[in-house]
């Protein structure tokens, strides 16, 4: 997962903690800010959990009417060893400093088979780090969602970075989706950091934006280089069929 730990000053380019502005921010702050007014961007959105004692958040996407795509360590409290509760997440769609165009409630949600949400360990690797959240109301409808697409091609990332809590952005250094050497998950060289998590990979169709993997966390090959290492769409297309049909 996108952990601090992970963005050391060595991954060039790419933020440490979102607060060190000196120090390899340049990509972050490069990222092109968007509007939610337009598709697709408004349904892509801030997925909050916030108790006594702790707040964070990740990006999440609507790819159904009550169905939002994110990563799944999202869901988990690390510092706590448990899962938390649906209804503790809101997903706030097309968010923008402060307010949303519309937002809903987690009820329910769906993992990855490798994942048990009624024990207190996060169980999965990069390959099955993806999260359906159904919501308590449609509001899909109201914004719209994004369909999924298993093309290969140039792509780009829209998330909410730490740099940039409270607006969108998007990372057009991408470069070509490619699958890693087990194919099981995509690799982009997208700058990302703590707050992306969850975010989609986005690539333009004669249709147009699909999204075709969703952001899980960092990574690098044996030649040092940094990989932004993601879920690909085929991995939880199975079960976000099912959640529509239901």
């Amino acid at each position: 997962m996108l952990t601090q730990d992970r963005f050391r000053a060595d991954f060039n380019a790419i933020c440490a903690a979102g607060q060190k502005l000196s120090e390899g921010c340049t990509a972050i702050r490069a990222r092109r800010l968007v509007s939610p007014a337009n598709m697709p961007w408004r349904a892509i959105g801030r997925l909050n959990f916030a108790s006594i004692d702790i707040r964070q958040h990740c990006t999440g996407t609507l790819v159904g009417e009550r169905v939002v795509l994110t990563a799944s360590h999202c869901l988990y409290s690390a510092a706590r060893k448990r899962w938390i509760p649906p209804s503790s997440l809101t997903f706030a769609a097309g968010y923008r400093q402060g307010s949303a165009l519309t937002a809903a409630r987690g009820v329910r949600y769906v993992l990855d088979p490798v994942q048990d949400p009624s024990s207190r360990d996060f169980r999965a690797g990069p390959a099955q780090d993806w999260a359906l959240v159904l919501l308590d109301s449609p509001i899909g409808r109201e914004v719209g969602v994004l369909s999924l697409s298993d093309r290969q091609g140039g792509v780009v990332l829209a998330g909410y970075s730490a740099l940039r809590p409270h607006v969108l952005s998007v990372a057009e250094d991408c470069g070509e989706w490619r699958m890693g050497t087990d194919w099981q998950v995509g690799l982009v060289h997208c700058s990302t950091m703590h707050g992306d998590s969850g975010a989609p990979i986005l690539i333009e169709t004669a249709n147009g934006p699909k999204l075709i993997g969703v952001l899980s966390t960092l990574g690098t090959d044996s030649e040092q280089t940094v990989w932004s290492v993601a879920v690909p769409s085929t991995t939880f297309m199975p079960a976000l069929e099912e959640m529509l049909a239901q």
